[in-house]
């Protein structure tokens, strides 16, 4: 193996040594009919390539072939050349078999011919396969930059919602830098081919004056023996280098026109003109026509129509066969003229406790067209994205979630999905499968063509567009995700927003028996024993409420042993469990900050809410000030988050739990935090006053 690696790494180098060599060294006929041959052999190979490559970056190295083949090609019109004026004299064959070959089939006899014959090659390789070829590699190239932005946007989304890990993504990234590289190469090396184009048409020129002039005033050749000669080889030569090259052409326009999918040109051609029988009727009908009426080619058009509808007749047949051998095989089993036993009645069952369903913590009902995403014989890439939820949100929170049951529900439309905490609902939306949701972030240019309609997780305005719009939609700006993502993001902010309630008791004694394979003599002393099972179930609902994460489970049960025995008030045993957690908090709210940007309390609102938290004050607080609280809160923490600053307000340790479950019902962006929970490495900068 490490003898076949060491020479596959020679092989370019020696080709390119190789094609350089051609340009130089003088070669005998018999080598330049080898490398003729070779030529046209890799040009067949790479279209045979191109032909059943499924997506263009399967397909990656083609525009070093294209190069390498172009140069290839011209190497051997200066070897031949030099053959041709040096031996062209002594007869056909002087420079190779193979250009013999190709002037004596090709044209024959007839010189006129063979000069049209490859000019008209020439033409269309240059101004028409070539042309358009690398037009479609400029577009592709220019729409696949533009939407750079919008397709990086989708993978962080897909990344940041668990969809996928690090490693899909990196990628991702990876795969959508290559597609741009890819098209700009291939735009660049097609000028490479219409630079080889234009240089045949040189050569042979040059060939024809050089040959007639080295003929005739070094061999003594008669014009007509020297022009004809000299044009036979030199149209040979011509046609020996434009067919490959034509080829080769070919195959770049096939590889990008390409539009990505899971099956090769043939399988895919055939089954989009093809799979229709009404298609293939209408044809045979056209056809019949047109040859019926007087003057036309009778037998041509006729038997082209009768080709048709017996293809269109063969596909209808083969698309009826799975429903009528299905009914087939059902009407075999009974005897004619017999009649239907009519099923036994199954004896009536008392009712039991299986008739009682328990309720779901976490369910997913789904209309008939979304189960294919559901599915696991079809491998439903709903179920992949869902198991990549939840162990995001394991990692993230520190507790495994309930699992999603699925279940599907002929009550709701066929598009239409529902998100189920413990029997209600909490979610809904729809969902098309096979199209993609185009959600404007903000700054998209323009509208698309397709169902308007709002993204069911952020509230943002979009639009469901056919797969063919999906690059045009994230050169817009637009982020395109398809349907499967639509519902696994929704279902990802509603196991994240509402943590805490699923939260209960088994998953927290899960927790603690995963907790206490690595440490058990902390849990066999002091849960339960010391901090009862419900007690700590309500601390860490508290902290998923606040948004933190319960990971430092270490931290968290020695804090609450250290203060249960003096109090068994919620609030003051989660503030203790902060404070604890500060440097974890602050981390999260401030990653790698030590000056943290924080919205104070205006002296006077805090002495009222102090008051009121205390009880001090008659009545609580007063509707019209919570009111005018929210509004203003409301206000600086969009502000803030249009500044790209994470709004989170301090307060004393006594106001904290008050206000957090004041605001973050209205208002969610808002963290709320004590003053204790600061670490002494931090400093405080006040932004701005809440209240003022």
């Amino acid at each position: 193996m490490w003898r076949s690696k060491k020479l596959s790494t020679l092989a370019m180098p020696a080709l390119v040594l190789m094609v350089l060599g051609m340009m130089i060294l003088p070669l005998p006929p018999l080598v330049l009919d080898f490398f003729f041959t070779f030529n046209i052999a890799l040009s067949i190979i790479v279209l045979m390539v191109s032909l059943y490559t499924h997506k263009p970056l399967e397909f990656s190295s083609f525009p070093t072939v294209l190069l390498m083949t172009t140069l290839l090609r011209l190497s051997l019109n200066v070897a031949s050349t030099k053959l041709v004026l040096t031996e062209g004299h002594a007869g056909g064959d002087a420079a190779g078999k193979v250009i013999e070959s190709f002037g004596h089939v090709l044209i024959g006899d007839n010189i006129a011919v063979g000069i049209v014959a490859f000019i008209i090659l020439t033409i269309i390789n240059f101004v028409v396969i070539t042309k358009g070829a690398g037009r479609i590699a400029e577009v592709s190239a220019r729409f696949t930059l533009d939407a750079m932005p919008g397709k990086q946007m989708a993978i962080d989304a897909d990344l940041n919602a668990g969809l996928i890990g690090e490693e899909e993504a990196r990628a991702r990234r990876a795969q959508i830098s290559d597609e741009a590289n890819f098209f700009g190469s291939m735009d660049g090396a097609s000028k490479f081919v219409r630079g080889d184009a234009i240089a045949g048409i040189l050569v042979m020129v040059i060939n024809l004056i050089g040959g007639l002039l080295v003929g005739m005033l070094q061999h003594d050749m008669l014009f007509a023996d020297a022009a004809k000669t000299y044009t036979l080889l030199t149209i040979g030569d011509g046609l020996v280098a434009q067919v490959p090259a034509l080829i080769i052409s070919v195959a770049a326009g096939i590889v990008v026109s390409r539009v990505g999918t899971n099956q090769d040109l043939s399988e895919q051609i055939l089954g989009q003109l093809f799979s229709r029988p009404q298609v293939m009727y209408v044809t045979a009908g056209v056809l019949a026509v047109l040859g019926i009426i007087p003057g036309m080619p009778h037998i041509a058009f006729l038997m082209m129509a009768l080709i048709a509808a017996g293809l269109a007749w063969f596909t209808e047949q083969n698309l009826l066969k799975p429903a009528g051998s299905a009914s087939g095989g059902a009407a075999s089993g009974a005897a004619p003229g017999a009649t239907p036993t009519p099923p036994a009645e199954a004896p009536l069952q008392e009712v039991s406790w299986n008739d009682v369903q328990p309720v779901d913590p976490v369910g997913l009902e789904v209309g008939y067209r979304l189960i294919p995403l559901v599915d696991r014989n079809q491998d439903g890439e709903l179920l992949r994205r869902i198991r990549g939820i939840r162990k995001k949100i394991a990692q993230d929170l520190g507790f495994l979630v309930p699992a999603v049951h699925i279940r599907d529900n002929l009550e709701l439309k066929p598009n239409q999905y529902r998100i189920q905490l413990k029997g209600v609902d909490v979610g809904a939306g729809e969902a098309f499968v096979g199209q993609w949701l185009a959600i404007n972030p903000g700054n998209a240019a323009g509208t698309l063509p397709g169902t308007a309609t709002t993204d069911p997780t952020f509230g943002l305005p979009a639009t469901w567009v056919d797969s063919n719009m999906r690059d045009q939609a994230q050169a817009m700006g637009y982020t395109v995700v398809d349907a499967s993502t639509v519902v696994g993001t929704h279902i990802s902010n509603v196991l994240q927003s509402n943590a805490a309630e699923l939260l209960g008791r088994e998953e927290v004694q899960a927790l603690i028996d995963h907790f206490a394979k690595d440490s058990p003599k902390l849990i066999e002393e002091l849960v339960p024993k010391v901090v009862p099972i419900g007690t700590l179930q309500k601390i860490l609902q508290a902290l998923l409420e606040d948004g933190l994460n319960i990971r430092d489970l270490r931290s968290i049960i020695e804090t609450l042993a250290e203060h249960v025995i003096r109090t068994t008030d919620i609030d003051e045993l989660t503030s203790a469990v902060r404070v604890a957690l500060g440097r974890s908090i602050v981390h999260q709210l401030f990653p790698g900050e030590n000056e943290l940007q924080v919205v104070a309390l205006e002296p006077q609102l805090e002495s009222i809410l102090l008051s009121a938290a205390s009880g001090k004050s008659q009545g609580g607080l007063e509707p019209g000030l919570a009111e005018r609280l929210l509004q203003q809160a409301a206000a600086l923490t969009e502000q803030l988050e249009i500044q790209g600053i994470n709004p989170v307000l301090i307060t004393p340790v006594q106001l904290r739990p008050m206000l957090s479950r004041f605001l973050r019902r209205s208002i969610p962006g808002l963290r709320v935090i004590a003053h204790t929970e600061i670490p002494d490495n931090k400093t405080l900068r006040i932004i701005n006053v809440l209240g003022a």
